[in-house]
């Protein structure tokens, strides 16, 4: 997928995403005192599932090796050797961390959004069928949604 292609998709998608409300119930059940506070940008993402420009993620072109957690509440997500680079300019997981990563229907009844399973904060989608690794799965993650904890020695 080329940069311009790339954008395109952007402006579509956040024509929809942006204006979306985050309506899981899980979130009642997590304990809110222990997830950290969010910029306005970063609750524009993660709480209202809006996205980020592609190509413009710090995570993007990142290879650092250990863990990718949630940005809201620390979960770990994504092991770094499941990164691969799809060049749809999102990072891109094609496995996740146990049960960690929830799918649901996104609001465009389209395709499968991807939350946190203990807070529902917005991560990005999955896609299947693209054949871009062996387990023929995507997650398409924004970089604002997730942070990396580094593997330590």
């Amino acid at each position: 997928m080329n940069k311009l292609y790339a954008l395109n998709f952007f402006m579509i998608l956040s024509m929809f995403s942006c204006s979306a409300q985050n309506t899981n119930t899980n979130m009642e059940n997590s304990n809110k005192s222990n997830w950290n506070e969010l910029t306005p940008e970063e609750e524009r993402i993660i709480v209202y599932k809006g996205t980020e420009y592609p190509f413009t993620g710090k995570y993007n072109d990142f290879k650092g090796e250990g863990v990718f957690t949630c940005k809201r509440c620390n979960t770990p997500l994504f092991k770094s050797e499941d990164k691969f680079n799809s060049g749809c300019g999102w990072p891109s997981f094609d496995d996740s961390i146990n049960q960690n990563v929830k799918e649901v229907l996104d609001k465009d009844g389209k395709r499968i959004e991807i939350v946190c399973a203990v807070c529902d904060g917005h991560l990005g989608h999955v896609f299947r069928g693209e054949k871009f690794t062996s387990k023929n799965t995507r997650h398409c993650v924004n970089s604002i949604s997730i942070d990396f904890v580094p593997k330590t020695k």
